[in-house]
């Protein structure tokens, strides 16, 4: 009977070891390639998302 909960231990440790490991990957993959619509923006990508916001050229005052 000893025997039996060991091994039911051990396919329970096992199971719960490969699900980690799957999640694991998912999100390695997920990091290192995110969806193209997804809301998840890495550093890079925050930086060049905002136009500056200097004073806008007006040209149309006639001033020279």
């Amino acid at each position: 009977m000893k025997n039996m909960l060991n091994l039911y231990l051990l396919g329970v440790v096992l199971t719960l070891l490969s699900v980690f490991v799957r999640l694991m990957e998912t999100l390695g993959a997920l990091v290192e390639s995110p969806l193209p619509g997804s809301t998840w923006n890495t550093r890079g990508q925050l930086t060049n998302t905002e136009s500056p916001k200097g004073l806008p050229d007006h040209q149309s005052r006639g001033v020279q």
